[in-house]
């Protein structure tokens, strides 16, 4: 494996994790925007590793791989965080609904490999909206405080509750594209 931008930018994305739960639950002043931020951040290298990989011809399968690992930790993390932190149920029913269809379209897509039909459930523009909705509620939920005259928290939790409604529309759209398959004998 050969360390390049690209894979650097991810596993920034991953380094970014523990210093956002540290800052998370720290008791310093402004603690949680720094948090928000650092998680905003590390969001935008997940637009930026892709176009440098593409662009400067970095694409590697260890890149590949790792991508979507660094998303799914990243997210799943830090809507724990968020559901420990929020006693109200449609925070819970939020995260579960999010991490429920990371958990539903890996498994589709792995097993979809293992047929050879992968391409059928590529990424697709649904799958990006609902991945930009949700890192930028993520990104406000966690920064809580007011910025600019906004109530980030609730701004957050608005973006937060269209993605999920994104997260469900994608997995149905994954799920149709994958259920000839399902329904074939071996």
């Amino acid at each position: 494996m050969k360390l390049n931008l690209a894979i650097i930018l991810t596993l920034i994305r991953i380094l970014a994790i523990p210093v956002v739960v540290v800052c998370f639950y720290s008791s310093i002043p402004n603690a949680r925007p720094i948090a928000g931020i650092v998680f905003g951040l590390a969001a935008i290298t997940d637009l930026l590793d892709g176009y440098v990989a593409r662009r400067f011809g970095q694409i590697s399968r260890f890149g590949e791989f790792l991508d979507p690992v660094a998303d799914k930790l990243m997210v799943a993390i830090v809507l724990v965080l968020l559901v420990q932190s929020d006693p109200r149920s449609y925070v819970d029913v939020i995260a579960m609904i999010i991490i429920g269809r990371e958990i539903t379209v890996s498994a589709l897509r792995e097993w979809m490999a293992t047929i050879g039909l992968r391409s059928n459930v590529k990424v697709s523009w649904g799958g990006k909206v609902k991945t930009t909705l949700q890192m930028f509620g993520i990104a406000f939920m966690v920064y809580q405080n007011y910025l600019f005259g906004l109530d980030m928290y609730n701004l957050g939790f608005a973006l937060l509750l269209a993605a999920a409604g994104m997260t469900l529309w994608s997995m149905y759209v994954y799920l149709r594209a994958a259920w000839p398959s399902m329904q074939a004998d071996h």
